[in-house]
């Protein structure tokens, strides 16, 4: 996500917090929030709300003390207006509703890291959801990794072949750098993948790689291990012309965290907010 969108996200979230004039809890209004995550109609939007109440219920809490309901008056025309339906939502809530959504909406990516982040600090959420980007690239990675080994060994029904091919197009990426030679440079454990300390860029830029062989592999019908590996050099190799010339050399690229560590403090945070909002 642009720094500059996480910006603009950001001031808008903020100018949309209300706070309790007794007791100074923090609240959002639905119709508000809607808004905000990207929904232009109440009717798309209120499934995520009950959702949202289902989870509340189910995680052991008391739905009235996270959802309120209200009514707004909206106006039509010259008309003096009519009620609809609205909620009063707690941070948890908020963040519930945003669980449900989909994180591939940039405002609700966002969302789910702004509401997890008690503190709100722009530097926290802005490095929450680099590392949420990070987790969710290296799963697409074993994605598009499991289906070019499908249709690989559907192919040529070798089990080494992918390993071989992969290797290969890890060469051509990497500036002619085989995969043991890059473990060796970045300082990984022998016995992991690499991609688990790559930094976000390059795991993206392996998925595309993989992404367009898997295409042209069934596109041209390839079915010869030298084609299909000639296939994914190439497509590696263009791959990294274009980081290339944009100034990124991936091979110089600092490692980055073990993923799983990642992984595991992003799910250890996720359970202490449930924890921490139980009444």
């Amino acid at each position: 996500m642009e720094s500059e969108t996480v910006l603009i996200l950001h001031s808008r979230f903020e100018q949309a917090v209300r706070k309790e004039s007794t007791n100074g809890v923090e609240f959002w209004r639905a119709r508000e929030l809607q808004t905000l995550l990207g929904y232009a109609q109440w009717r798309n939007f209120k499934p995520l709300i009950d959702k949202a109440m289902t989870a509340c219920r189910t995680s052991g809490f008391e739905v009235a003390d996270h959802f309120a309901r209200a009514r707004k008056m909206v106006g039509i025309g010259s008309e003096t207006g009519r009620e609809v339906e609205d909620w009063i939502l707690t941070r948890y809530a908020c963040y519930l509703i945003a669980q449900n959504g989909d994180p591939r909406k940039e405002q609700i990516a966002f969302a789910q890291t702004y509401f997890a982040v008690q503190t709100r600090k722009m530097e926290v959420i802005v490095q929450r959801i680099a590392e949420t980007e990070r987790v969710l690239a290296r799963k697409k990675l074993a994605d598009s990794e499991k289906m070019l080994s499908g249709i690989i060994f559907e192919r040529l029904r070798n089990e080494k072949s992918f390993g071989v091919i992969r290797s290969k197009g890890d060469q051509a990426l990497f500036g002619g750098r085989s995969t043991q030679r890059m473990k060796e440079i970045l300082d990984t454990p022998a016995s992991r993948p690499l991609a688990d300390f790559l930094p976000t860029i390059t795991i993206k830029a392996k998925d595309f790689a993989n992404e367009i062989s898997t295409f042209n592999i069934e596109k041209h019908d390839l079915r010869r291990e030298s084609s299909i590996a000639d296939e994914h050099i190439r497509n590696n190799a263009e791959v990294r012309k274009l980081l290339v010339k944009k100034g990124i050399v991936p091979e110089n690229l600092p490692p980055a965290e073990d993923v799983k560590k990642v992984e595991r403090r992003l799910d250890s945070e996720r359970k202490k907010i449930t924890g921490k909002t139980k009444k």
